[in-house]
């Protein structure tokens, strides 16, 4: 496989709204997007529990997890099959909140080894592309440190006051990004649209569970909550340690412009791309977004395709180096640098 592929929209039920954003960006009707709020852009990855919903499937009729466990290396390269085996090691989303999400949390790779025989926890990041609404926000960390009586507390009565009001409220326009480490307690507010770089699981510790699930087994994942509680950050996070997981990038200059805090690299990378008129990128599995306007992107070996806005792309390590030209905005995001952890 040397040719980057475009991919349609893969939108597996949600359980809150969203989608308008997404529709949007790509250019397509409303109609079913009201409990479509996420898109699993070249997702290896199935929802919890589930054989086969949130994997992505090429144009071919393949599943993209099925063609990367096929050829590894074309896909991924050398270095990082030595490093992750046949993982891409990344799932991206668009994921467009419609309502607010619940406060939750994600595993470590630790805990998830410990508890769900995987070798990902669930780490994340948000590139915040869009907003709606008068106030957009988003909730990470709590504010103060929150003792474990008081959080089984709010957690059996189903506090959602207490919850949420003990985390630290940031408002968001685009170009801002978020860093989310396992274990940090967050929630996403209405009208914020994110593309969404993780781990590639679907482990989501939700402790606010009522007026969201219909069963508190899915907020702890059959662990008990007593168990799931031991991987939450239950630390307080204040300015100084905010500004190390949040960052403005809207008005940084350049063709390529790094998303992401410092410490996210050993789990992702994501880059703003703009050429002007043409910018060249060294070989990487990659997804592209594209946000606005057109272009072309190319392949060392001739191969040429269109990209547009609302455009979703997934690119394997043997396309080589690539050039991508025009008048375009491009969200690329990438595994971790092989070594990187």
């Amino acid at each position: 496989m040397t040719a980057p592929i475009k991919l349609p929209a893969n939108q597996p039920a949600q359980f809150y709204r969203g989608g308008a954003a997404i529709a949007a960006l790509r250019g397509v009707s409303e109609q079913d997007s009201a409990f479509g709020p996420e898109d699993w852009v070249a997702s290896t990855t199935t929802r919890f529990g589930q054989e086969e919903s949130g994997l992505t499937r090429l144009p071919d009729g393949r599943w993209l997890r099925d063609a990367v466990r096929d050829d590894p290396e074309s896909w991924l390269g050398a270095a990082h099959v030595a490093a992750f085996r046949d993982s891409t090691a990344l799932l991206v989303k668009l994921l467009d909140a419609g309502q607010r999400l619940p406060v939750h949390f994600h595993p470590t790779d630790a805990f998830a080894r410990k508890h769900f025989d995987s070798h990902f926890g669930k780490t994340e990041a948000w590139i915040v592309v869009g907003t709606s609404g008068d106030d957009p926000r988003v909730y990470p960390g709590f504010r103060e440190t929150v003792s474990h009586a008081t959080l089984d507390g709010w957690v059996r009565d189903q506090d959602t006051d207490a919850m949420l009001g003990a985390l630290n409220s940031v408002a968001v326009r685009p170009g801002d990004t978020v860093y989310i480490p396992a274990g940090l307690p967050h929630a996403i507010g209405a009208g914020v649209f994110v593309v969404e770089l993780q781990q590639p699981t679907d482990f989501s510790l939700t402790i606010e569970w009522r007026n969201f699930l219909d069963d508190p087994d899915k907020g702890h994942l059959g662990l008990g909550f007593d168990t799931a509680l031991q991987a939450l950050d239950t630390s307080g996070w204040d300015d100084e340690r905010l500004a190390g997981i949040v960052k403005h990038t809207a008005d940084e200059p350049g063709s390529t412009v790094d998303l992401l805090a410092a410490g996210s690299a050993e789990f992702f990378r994501a880059d703003q791309l703009r050429p002007s008129p043409a910018l060249a990128l060294d070989p990487s599995f990659a997804v592209f977004v594209a946000l606005d306007g057109q272009g072309t992107l190319r392949t060392e070996h001739g191969g040429e395709i269109a990209v547009a806005k609302g455009e979703t792309l997934v690119v394997p390590h043997a396309a080589g180096q690539l050039e991508l030209a025009g008048d375009l905005t491009v969200i690329r995001c990438r595994p971790p640098a092989p070594g990187a952890r």
